[in-house]
């Protein structure tokens, strides 16, 4: 083959392939400019809104890599290499990958879920899954509480998110209700007064809402009352454990009759 042959399919391939290759080029540097800003827009928005940390950079990072792969099949389309098959399998991939990590995505999911949507935070004390404690951290895949026995509990983020959630932080003030049992033979109204009168006279209940006492049920061996109160989320246990030995110690002092199973020994004789 001589020179200008070589010339000449030179020539045909520039023209066929140059101006391919010049906007490959083009959607290169505009795509990869373009994708740079908007991640620096993602990120501040991100931060912005107070996006946990690590699901900040994950985001932005899944996001970052995704875009590029599309800037690299749109490349390869147009300077003429066939992307369909590489697309099905890209997508094949991921869809064998989707499966193998199924667990793993509801837990990343479930996560992300409640970073954004915060049914609670770090501090809180919560009830889920049977667990009750404070949040120690909220990761991407689990979630750490710190029981009130001082073990660690973590729970997948998966099952957490699609659960009912009782945040007892999430308001400043709780309710307790104490059920006292007593008996049929006592003073209804006298008991109620000692209940009213204990919550009353301990500072550490808020007297707004006011305190209330009422008859909650005519058991079979006991009137139960139902006394109910209000207090700060602080406050609350130490409440709740004063009032109950006030109970005690009142209603014996006031001679009001807390019921008890009594066991009678029957002496035979033959």
């Amino acid at each position: 083959m001589d020179i200008e042959t070589w010339i000449n399919k030179g020539i045909e391939s520039a023209m066929l392939y140059g101006p391919k290759i010049i906007m490959a080029i083009i959607i290169w540097i505009i795509g990869f400019w373009l994708i740079n800003k908007l991640m620096k827009r993602v990120a501040y928005l991100m931060e912005k809104r107070d996006y946990d940390p690590s699901l900040r950079k994950f985001l932005v990072s899944l996001l970052n890599w995704s875009l590029k792969i599309l800037i690299i099949l749109a490349i390869l389309g147009t300077i003429g290499v066939q992307t369909t098959s590489l697309a099905a399998i890209i997508a094949a991939a991921g869809l064998a990958i989707g499966m193998a990590l199924q667990g793993s995505l509801a837990n990343f999911a479930g996560g992300v879920l409640i970073i954004i949507f915060k049914p609670f935070k770090v501090g809180d004390f919560i009830e889920a899954q049977g667990v009750s404690g404070t949040v120690k951290t909220i990761d991407i895949f689990t979630t750490t509480l710190n029981t009130f026995g001082n073990q660690l509990a973590i729970i997948p983020n998966g099952k957490l998110s699609n659960e009912n959630i009782i945040n007892y932080s999430a308001e400043n003030t709780r309710r307790d209700n104490i059920i006292t049992g007593i008996s049929y033979d006592s003073d209804i109204k006298k008991a109620k007064n000692i209940l009213l009168d204990i919550v009353n006279n301990y500072d550490k209940v808020l007297k707004t809402p006011a305190p209330e006492v009422y008859v909650n049920e005519l058991a079979d061996s006991s009137v139960n009352l139902s006394l109910r109160y209000w207090a700060t989320n602080q406050d609350f246990w130490n409440c709740h454990f004063y009032t109950i030995e006030e109970i005690k110690a009142r209603f014996d002092k006031e001679g009001i009759e807390i019921p008890y199973p009594h066991q009678v020994e029957i002496q035979k004789t033959i």
